[in-house]
């Protein structure tokens, strides 16, 4: 007999400012995928990069998604506080035989590496040999084979693991837990069955697939939204300038997360409160209604 998992979703804002409009569309795709399973839906602060995340930066997020009535159900996990549970987990991997030591520059991973799916693959520099440096990062081998994921939104999608995926930092140069390590560690604390995050993060979702496999820890599903692009078809983001969102006109911001989302919602709730909005949300979310691609018709402005 089969036991059904609690849905339990959550959104992961990185605290180095205020979320903008292509961050609350992710925020908003999360929390109704995890209302209409009858979950719960969890908040999580990526804020272990001290030199880029402030404090009044997650405080302006919580008072931004409260004001949007994207509320959590759980204590926020700040990721600053959790720093002996990465601990451990990097010691499993290294204990495992997984991990080498890397001496590689900025300089020459940007020359050296190879051309991937994702994004830039390390070429492997440091793999066979004993680098001798003051400060050195740490890797995880990759190895061999494929990985393969079924996105609700995206499809079935594969990555080589020697080609797509290659060897990853798990420990920065200076001492911190990478990002993915961190993240799958996150996961399984807090216990998701569902990640909803952007497509620009399907290379980060098999690197966390390979660490989940190799620690041991169950693997949650993946659902990548298409990302949202101004109308010059440049990714909405805070490296691209993108405006943060206005608390005040909260329910014009769901509105239009709504439209691109393509749940097309009544032009009635044009103006509404935001708790209005988001109980038509609820009532009327449906999953399948989302795009292929998302773009803005005109660069936001005043958002």
């Amino acid at each position: 007999m089969s036991v059904t998992v609690p849905y339990r979703g959550r959104f992961a804002p990185t605290p180095s400012g205020p979320l903008h409009l292509g961050s609350l569309l992710t925020a908003l795709a999360s929390y109704l995928q995890a209302r209409s399973a009858g979950g719960r839906w969890l908040l999580r602060i990526d804020d272990l990069d001290a030199e880029r995340c402030r404090p009044e930066h997650s405080d302006a997020i919580l008072r931004q998604l409260e004001a949007h009535q994207l509320l959590w159900d759980e204590p926020p996990r700040l990721q600053s506080r959790h720093a002996a549970e990465y601990e451990a987990a990097f010691g499993q991997l290294h204990d495992l035989g997984l991990l080498y030591p890397c001496a590689c520059t900025r300089a020459q991973l940007a020359r050296d590496s190879l051309p991937g799916i994702d994004g830039p693959v390390y070429a492997g520099t440091c793999r066979d040999s004993a680098p001798m440096a003051e400060r050195l990062a740490w890797r995880l081998r990759a190895g061999e084979g494929e990985l393969r994921l079924e996105d609700a939104w995206q499809g079935e999608l594969r990555r080589s693991l020697r080609q797509d995926i290659g060897d990853f930092v798990v420990r920065r140069a200076d001492g911190q837990i990478g990002y993915q390590l961190a993240c799958v560690v996150d996961e399984a604390a807090q216990s998701i069955t569902e990640v909803v995050r952007g497509a620009d993060l399907i290379g980060s979702s098999f690197r966390q697939m390979l660490l989940q496999t190799q620690l041991g820890l169950a693997m949650p599903d993946y659902r990548h939204l298409p990302l949202l692009l101004d109308a010059e078809g440049r990714k909405l983001s805070k490296q691209n300038h993108a405006q943060p969102i206005a608390s005040i006109d909260a329910g014009d911001n769901l509105h239009d997360c709504l439209e691109l989302l393509g749940q097309a919602p009544p032009p009635a709730l044009h103006g509404a409160a935001a708790g209005e909005v988001m109980r038509w949300a609820q009532a009327q979310w449906n999953a399948k209604k989302v795009p292929a691609g998302l773009q803005m018709p005109v660069s936001p402005v005043n958002n």
